[in-house]
Parts: structure tokens; C-alpha cells; sequence
């Protein structure tokens, strides 16, 4: 068969053009491709929700793929490990309460499956703003959307305005920069829901704390705005936990898990 690179071109554009125009009104809207972002998204989209990922990168994954020190290999505790068995992702036992895993084995496969079950990733996109509405009755603010460009945009410093997506739910899953918090903080002037009213930004490393203040920071941190991954720990002030993954993986879960009942 002869190919046509005009099919080709028309065929990429116009598929993507319509991928786009059907997120652009979302249930749950996840900023950061991480390893707390794609399982996020795998289990909103297997709920029936409709959730879109936006990632800076070329690349979905965040620091997965290097496990430790480039290192690829990932360590999970036995709770991480049910996550991990979810997504059939193979797994070895280390010693009692430790298990390994191949890094990019992870990584692509939540990827995959984040995809398989609906999820919608949109690469190569920067969140530059977010929309916000003021809130009936109130003086209070909440965030209704996102405000999206492309990457190469923002790293050539070109003036090129952006384009808009609305989202019932928002999460920051930016790992340890939080930047849609600090970016919600800085345009808005409003308080963040934490003990300062600002990012209270991560500790320094104590696995054993920060895997489990990683879940219990999983919360609302500005009105229709959640946190997740490390995101959370460096939102509410917590400590960084290196490469074992099990309170990312299952952060994820719990924020999905969170949205999914708010959505009802």
C-alpha cells in the first residue's frame, strides 16, 4: 500500500485536535507524571471518571526511573507491594517488610495501564496559572481550571498567551517542587489550607516518617485542590523518604480514592 504523508499529518492533527476538545471540561485534572500522578489517574479513569495528566516532559514518570542514585531499582514495603501487585508489576523479596522492583518496569507499566483505563496524558504541556471563581456567598476563592502552554514555549521565554482547561478537582502531583501550589500561592495572595497559609516545604530525609506523613498529608491544601507524592510532604512541611516508593504509590490511590467519592 502506498502511504500518503498527507493522510499522515491530517491524521495526527485531527485526532489529537479532538483528544484535546474532549478533555477540555474534566471531572479531575493531575499536574505532574509521576509515579503518585499515574496511579492517580489509573484508578480515577477505572472509577469512570474522566481524568486528564499533564506533564512538563516529553517523558511520563518523574524520578521512578533512575530508583536510586540511577540505580534502577525501586524499593516498595509490603503495602507499596499491593499497589504494585494491582498493576501486575513483578516483585522480589528482600527481606521481611522490603521488596524490589525494576524501575522501568514500573514506570511503563503504570503508564501503560493509566492509559488502558481512560486516563488522557497530555505531554509536553506546562501549567503556567490556574482559574479561579469566587465562591457564593463568600470571600473566598477556588480553583476551577487550569491554565496550560507548551513546554518548548516556556523554555524558549516566548510571549505566546495560553489556552484553558476546567476541572471539577485539581491535583498537585509535582513531587518535591510543588509548583502548582507555590504558583496558586503566588498569583492568588490567598491562604493555602496548611498550618502557615504558605507551601511550609519538605525536611530532610527520614524514611520511616515521611512514608507515612506522605498518606496523611494526602488532603484538600487550597479549595477543589488536593496534593499527592511528595507534593504533599513538601506542601504541609514533612520529610523526604529517597527511593523507596510504597508512599507514592499509595498516595496516589488515596487522593484518587478521595476525588472518586467527592465526585460521588
Amino acid at each position: 500500500m502506498a502511504l500518503d504523508e498527507q493522510i499522515i499529518t491530517r491524521a495526527i492533527i485531527e485526532r489529537f485536535t479532538q483528544k484535546w476538545i474532549d478533555y477540555l471540561n474534566i471531572d479531575v485534572a493531575i499536574v505532574g507524571g509521576g509515579p503518585s500522578g499515574l496511579v492517580a489517574a489509573y484508578y480515577l479513569a477505572k472509577k469512570g471518571r474522566k481524568v486528564a495528566l499533564f506533564e512538563r516532559k516529553l517523558s511520563v514518570g518523574g524520578g521512578m526511573w533512575g530508583g536510586g542514585m540511577m540505580c534502577n531499582e525501586i524499593v516498595v514495603q509490603d503495602e507499596g507491594k499491593a499497589i504494585l501487585d494491582d498493576f501486575e508489576i513483578p516483585t522480589l523479596h528482600y527481606k521481611d517488610g522490603y521488596h524490589t522492583a525494576d524501575a522501568v518496569a514500573c514506570t511503563t507499566t503504570l503508564a501503560s495501564k493509566a492509559c488502558l483505563a481512560g486516563a488522557k496524558v497530555f505531554n509536553l504541556m506546562s501549567v503556567e496559572d490556574v482559574i479561579v471563581r469566587k465562591v457564593e456567598a463568600s470571600d473566598t476563592i477556588e480553583v476551577v481550571g487550569l491554565v496550560i502552554n507548551w513546554s518548548p514555549v516556556e523554555m524558549a521565554g516566548l510571549h505566546v498567551d495560553p489556552l484553558t482547561i476546567h476541572a471539577r478537582y485539581t491535583v498537585d502531583a509535582t513531587g518535591h517542587a510543588t509548583e502548582l501550589m507555590r504558583k496558586i500561592k503566588d498569583k492568588s495572595g490567598a491562604r493555602l489550607l496548611t498550618e502557615t497559609g504558605n507551601v511550609c516545604g519538605e525536611k530532610s530525609l527520614w524514611a520511616e516518617v515521611a512514608e507515612t506523613t506522605t498518606l496523611n498529608n494526602v488532603k484538600e491544601a487550597f479549595p477543589n485542590v488536593y496534593v499527592t507524592g511528595m507534593a504533599a510532604n513538601a506542601t504541609f512541611g514533612s520529610y523526604r523518604m529517597g527511593p523507596i516508593f510504597g508512599g507514592m504509590l499509595l498516595s496516589g490511590k488515596k487522593v484518587a480514592d478521595i476525588l472518586a467519592d467527592r465526585l460521588g
